[in-house]
């Protein structure tokens, strides 16, 4: 830690102007994603694969594509277009932020931030969080309900360091079926470290933070506690932001038409310890590399390593040559004997003409040419594909986007022989929320009709493989594979089948800047053998949203 502290100091010396991210939001990011596909190109600015963006690249990229005035077209574009300057515009120093009449002479000043300080050498953005919803499942007695209230605050010192800070205090009364996770794996999706609240509902604590800087003009670094999002799709089988937020040391070059990820993570192995010890830790070291191949297609490729000083061959060491940027951590494995667990794979987003645009993920954890080839089922053939479409400005209507998505993952993909290897952080899945064992149709409908109003209607069809008690047929990844139903003849969604249908319908409506009224229609059915998988949910909900995006629970 001390070592990672005397960079940042010596970094502060050369470092180049800065920004900090905009965090993620799914309904944020597919409106500057949209446009990209829009303008049927690569963006040079932002490569999309990897989330969340630089503020300063979004207003850049955005500026870049007005120019043509072929793409900001409709009265609501071009209200996004505006919503993106005013939200970060200390990049943009958009005209059209500064309030007429300021509360109080001094509070929003500017109408995207409660207070703010604009100087040279220092600059400082302030911002309420708050998240009041309350909504009745037909499966609970009482009210669902979400009670968040937090800060927001961002800046930068001196243009060469940026920093962002969130932390927010929540109490929420959970639909049943998520109520339900929290019983069978005790944690809260989402979330790390938790308690009950008033015996039916969960109260947590979340923080959020890092510092940031260009090494040069070319290479940015990061270090703090947030989320990452690798992927163009609604999912992620690579690395998606449905864990708690976890320690992080990320360098990120971009350069002419190629950009490199490299991160190294601390995660929670577990979060269940006897008395008042520490959780169990372990690490992930991730690289991803794509490159822009003409005007139209990306391709990615990226490896990951899950390891812990503290397994059983590795027992108090921190193996140091994982922390090598450009090395391959499958030929660190074979050189030492190590067992830890690697998985690589490919991604790629193709923007084949204006409006459209494919996209895809393979992600291979262990398998052998020969045994698939066999086609006889070998359990260790694991692997987890995705493929989707985008059509922006569907059949010619303005703002009318929809999306389709295909995802399939074999039994015991991400899973080791302990939760040590598994590709988990604080008994969450690092990936898909589902684990594996499954196959799953996503389709979403966005729709603006007018620039302060969002439909959104999200389709969700799985069919999951889950376990009997004292079974695994490959579904939960925090289950150690050494233990198996049998060694052959596995095939996606065996063991007790649960088919789980979703529809999640919502309007949402922008009263200014960042602050939403939301009102929600969840129908979700889940049917099974097994009866805690067996039952139907209707939930209606009504929220408050300020500088914070919706909670979903897509699982």
């Amino acid at each position: 830690m001390r070592l990672v502290f005397l960079i940042f100091l010596i970094v502060n010396t050369i470092a180049n102007a800065q920004s900090t991210k905009a965090p993620l939001n799914s309904d944020y990011y597919h409106w500057l994603d949209r446009y990209e596909i829009k303008s049927g190109k690569i963006s040079p600015q932002v490569f999309t694969t990897i989330k969340p963006y630089k503020r300063d690249a979004i207003i850049r990229y955005a500026d870049s594509l007005n120019v043509s005035g072929e793409i900001f077209t409709s009265r609501s574009d071009q209200f996004n277009l505006e919503f993106f300057r005013n939200d970060s515009w200390e990049w943009s120093r958009a005209e059209s932020n500064t309030s007429k009449k300021p509360i109080l002479k001094h509070l929003y000043k500017k109408k995207s931030d409660l207070t703010y300080v604009d100087l040279p050498e220092f600059d400082i953005h302030v911002n309420p969080v708050l998240y009041l919803s309350a909504g009745k499942d037909n499966n609970r007695d009482e009210l669902i309900t979400i009670n968040t209230r937090g800060v927001e605050i961002r800046g930068m010192v001196d243009r060469k360091i940026g920093f962002y800070t969130y932390v927010g205090e929540n109490q929420a009364v959970l639909p049943q079926y998520v109520a339900d996770e929290v019983t069978r794996n005790r944690v809260v999706p989402h979330e790390g470290f938790w308690k009950t609240f008033k015996d039916t509902g969960v109260d947590f604590f979340e923080a959020r933070a890092y510092i940031d800087f260009n090494l040069t003009k070319h290479i940015h670094m990061q270090f703090g506690n947030d989320r990452t999002f690798i992927g163009n799709g609604y999912r992620s089988l690579i690395f998606s932001d449905y864990s708690p937020p976890n320690l992080f040391l990320r360098t990120n070059v971009k350069v002419w038409k190629i950009n490199y990820l490299f991160q190294l993570n601390r995660m929670a192995a577990d979060a269940r310890t006897p008395g008042n010890k520490r959780y169990p830790e372990k690490f992930m070291a991730f690289h991803h590399a794509s490159i822009n191949i003409g005007k139209k297609l990306n391709i990615g490729l990226f490896e990951s390593v899950v390891f812990s000083p503290k397994d059983s061959v590795n027992n108090s060491t921190f193996d140091f040559s994982y922390l090598n940027p450009v090395i391959f951590y499958r030929a660190i494995e074979q050189q030492f004997g190590s067992s830890d667990n690697a998985i690589l794979g490919a991604d790629f987003k193709w923007n084949a003409f204006k409006k459209v645009s494919f996209y895809g993920q393979l992600v291979l954890d262990e398998f052998l040419f020969r045994e698939i080839t066999a086609g006889n089922g070998w359990w260790a053939n694991k692997y987890a594909i995705q493929g989707g479409i985008k059509y922006i400005d569907a059949f010619g209507v303005s703002n009318l986007d929809i999306q389709a998505e295909l995802n399939r993952v074999r039994p015991y993909t991400y899973s080791h022989y302990s939760q040590y290897g598994s590709y988990s952080n604080y008994r969450q899945a690092l990936a898909h929320p589902l684990g594996a064992n499954f196959n799953e149709f996503v389709g979403i409908v966005r729709y603006q009709p007018i620039p302060r109003l969002n439909f959104t209607l999200k389709a969700f069809y799985a069919n999951v493989g889950r376990d009997n008690t004292d079974e695994n047929w490959g579904g939960n990844i925090l289950l150690g594979y050494q233990v198996r139903e049998q060694e052959y003849g596995n095939v996606i969604g065996q063991g007790v089948s649960n088919t789980i249908a979703t529809v999640d319908f919502n309007a949402s409506y922008m009263l200014k800047h960042n602050l939403f009224i939301d009102a929600r229609q969840i129908v979700r059915q889940s049917k099974s053998d097994l009866t805690a998988y067996n039952y139907n949910t209707t939930l209606t909900s009504l929220a408050l949203r300020w500088n914070i995006p919706q909670r979903s629970y897509d699982f």
